[in-house]
């Protein structure tokens, strides 16, 4: 794997925890009594080489390039594969930042967070392949923790979803199948929780269509304690290669034409559409201060926009959109057909 290191040099473990701000200390220093901090980022960081090492030999060409980094409130490790046999781009990052006052992005969510010190650390993943009958998919696991006055308060949160370009119910089937997999050993009603809420997450509100088929999301999760909420967050992040692989290998020989890969271009609009208008990732991480070219790398890099495009009726285009581009209870739907 190449290194780069953008200019900057690598920040050490003691250094990165090293702050001036004595409320930060203070906060870290309580919080670090009740959950392990460390194993958060150790694991984060091997899930990040375990999944560039499978990317990189299913493309079979394209070389993640790394990018070491650091600013004044954070570093991370950004790894960007371009040009691959299969991946027209492949970014996974890796990022741990902090700051003495919570963003906007969060604490809308969270007032009672207003103005406290917090950390923040993920890794989060974008592939988009060349060949429009491979999917796009994203991944993001992440750890959150903030320091009010009262009290420590943390959460994880999570989750990969399937973008399609051209729709396949086995390749749904499989993904869901995968998705529950993942979650079933921390409770039966915790797959449909999920589902829903990567359904109503991925809208694309000013279009009225999903993003595309969904997966799995959650955000502030806490429950069980960190034992419970951490090892479930490993299971999301460990079952992602299982559920994009296999499809990757299904489509990656499918020949294209021009006017498929046209459409897929077309397609993407609606991702960076999403991306800077919508998602919470890139608005927090933005507003937090996090380093913008690493924060960007989901965005796709070709891309077209057509002025009110419609497509023929019972066209695979159409169909995309009518069929696919819903929520739909995939798994009951194939139970039922068998």
């Amino acid at each position: 794997m190449h290194s780069r290191c953008s200019g900057r040099q690598r920040l050490g473990t003691q250094r990165h925890h090293r702050r001036t701000d004595r409320k930060v200390n203070q906060g870290l220093e309580q919080l670090n009594n009740d959950i392990d901090i460390a194993q958060v980022s150790d694991y984060l960081k091997t899930l990040q080489d375990a999944i560039c090492l499978a990317l990189g030999e299913a493309d079979g060409k394209g070389v993640f390039e790394e990018d070491a980094w650091e600013s004044s409130n954070g570093q991370g490790r950004t790894r960007i594969l371009q040009k691959g046999l299969l991946f027209e781009q492949a970014g996974v990052n890796f990022s741990h930042v902090e700051g003495s006052s919570l963003p906007a992005a969060a604490s809308a969510r969270h007032p009672e967070l207003a103005g406290s010190p917090f950390q923040a650390m993920g890794v989060s993943l974008v592939i988009h392949p060349e060949n429009p009958f491979v999917p796009t998919s994203h991944m993001n696991v992440r750890f959150f923790y903030a320091h009010t006055n009262d009290r420590p308060i943390w959460w994880f949160g999570g989750g990969f979803d399937l973008t399609p370009y051209y729709g396949y119910l086995e390749d749904a089937i499989h993904w869901h199948t995968t998705a529950k997999a993942a979650v079933d050993p921390f409770g039966s009603n915790l797959y449909p929780t999920l589902k829903k809420a990567c359904d109503d997450y991925f809208f694309i509100k000013h279009r009225n269509e999903q993003r595309g088929i969904g997966g799995l999301f959650f955000d502030d999760y806490s429950e069980g304690g960190f034992e419970t909420a951490f090892a479930l967050t490993r299971s999301v992040g460990n079952h992602f290669l299982p559920a994009y692989l296999p499809i990757v290998s299904k489509r990656r020989a499918q020949a294209f034409s021009s006017d498929q890969r046209s459409f897929q271009l077309y397609r993407r609009g609606r991702y960076v559409e999403f991306n800077l208008v919508y998602d919470r990732g890139t608005l927090f991480g933005l507003q937090s201060g996090g380093r913008t070219e690493s924060i960007l790398m989901s965005l796709p890099p070709k891309v077209t926009w057509q002025y009110d495009r419609k497509d023929d009726p019972g066209s695979t285009e159409q169909t995309l959109v009518t069929d696919f581009l819903k929520p739909r209870d995939w798994l009951r739907e194939s139970a039922m057909g068998s």
